[in-house]
């Protein structure tokens, strides 16, 4: 497999038929949700058992929860709770990555055609954005499309 197409999505301010209508015309197989907390009401559609059913149901798509593509509470915390600048956010979840070796330990397979889940509406202060950005550089061949 030498070209690996990594999509990213976030499900904020997307009624579920815009949401599930992108997956679907982007053909993405498995939506990859990086959320660390992924059961919460505020996710409506987006929960984790619901989101599972109507992947499977609405576009025929798996889902996997990985948590070693999300944040750590604290660096979380840190950024929302703490007002924390984006510049050290990113370079903490960075290094986060690299320390937990995801290149070695998540597949080339598991990521192509997959989606990249997360809450925030737009990829540009978002960690989505951070892990295919990581992904494309540490591997050949990744193209990121953002949803």
């Amino acid at each position: 497999m030498n070209e690996i197409n990594i999509f990213t999505i976030g499900f904020t301010k997307k009624t579920a038929e815009d949401f599930f209508t992108r997956l679907i015309r982007a053909g993405v197989k498995r939506v990859i949700d990086i959320r660390l907390n992924n059961v919460s009401q505020l996710a409506g559609f987006a929960k984790r058992d619901d989101l599972r059913y109507f992947l499977r149901t609405i576009g025929g798509m798996d889902y996997t929860h990985c948590l070693d593509l999300a944040p750590t509470q604290q660096i979380l915390d840190d950024f929302k709770k703490n007002k924390g600048s984006w510049p050290v956010y990113e370079r903490d979840f960075l290094a986060l990555l690299s320390a937990r070796g995801v290149e070695s330990s998540i597949s080339r397979k598991l990521l192509h055609e997959a989606c990249l889940l997360c809450s925030e509406e737009k990829p540009d202060r978002c960690h989505r954005r951070l892990v295919a950005e990581y992904f494309h550089a540490q591997w050949p061949g990744v193209r990121i499309i953002h949803l």
